[in-house]
């Protein structure tokens, strides 16, 4: 006899929010430090510009995420109180759904008859059921949205003091952004092998996917900020 023991990746949700604060973080301020570069000689007045942009991204970031967070929580729950409604006001029709999702999953046409009328009789358990299987809704916690709104609000402040570190070391700002562009590209290739091992993929071929989009994006954000300073 062998011991097996199943492991899965539990903590989808932080690494989510941790991937959308980090990625915008390393790639926005990125692309403003890079901008005013062209136009500024010292670092003086990007660093000052630099952080502004952080502390304000960070809270917009932080926002989305527990607007995204609450939205979650309300949804759940008009559905949660449509499915208690149509339990006591269709019961049948109700029953039927469930010998549907069962048939759907192999049960035959008599078990899943029986499972259904032997569920209706605790309606908690028949309303959950029709939650995850009918409407694929798992119950949100309902600390979430604030935990989202931290995590994503923090991984973007620390994601942007990264590509913004050489500006305060660097008096002068182009050789600053030299400076910055390859510590941006190192702190991406770190961050996706981080984030590709914590979800259990190849960490090689998640570090160099994620540089690579990440310069992609600090490349055309960069792109654009120079062309509209140009203008």
């Amino acid at each position: 006899m062998h011991h097996h023991e199943e492991k899965h990746f539990e903590s989808p949700d932080f690494v989510r929010d941790i991937v959308i604060g980090m990625a915008d973080g390393l790639t926005v301020p990125f692309a403003l430090a890079a901008g005013l570069s062209g136009a500024v000689d010292t670092s003086g007045i990007i660093l000052t510009a630099g952080i502004a942009e952080i502390a304000a991204g960070s809270i917009a970031m932080g926002l989305g995420g527990y607007l995204a967070g609450k939205t979650e929580v309300d949804h759940y729950e008009a559905e949660l109180k449509r499915e208690y409604t149509e339990t006591e006001t269709f019961p049948e029709k109700e029953k039927e759904e469930v010998r549907e999702v069962l048939e759907e999953y192999g049960v035959s046409e008599t078990s899943s008859k029986l499972i259904a009328e032997e569920m209706s009789k605790d309606k908690e358990k028949w309303v959950k059921f029709m939650m995850r299987f009918e409407l694929g809704l798992e119950k949100p916690d309902a600390k979430r949205a604030s935990r989202s709104a931290f995590n994503i609000g923090i991984a973007y402040i620390v994601g942007g003091l990264v590509p913004l570190s050489p500006y305060i070391f660097i008096h002068d700002s182009r050789e600053a952004l030299l400076i910055s562009v390859a510590v941006t590209l190192i702190a991406l290739f770190v961050f996706g092998f981080l984030k590709a091992k914590a979800i259990g993929q190849n960490t090689w071929q998640g570090a160099v996917k994620t540089t690579l989009i990440g310069a992609l994006a600090a490349g055309a954000a960069f792109l654009l900020a120079s062309l509209i300073g140009a203008h």
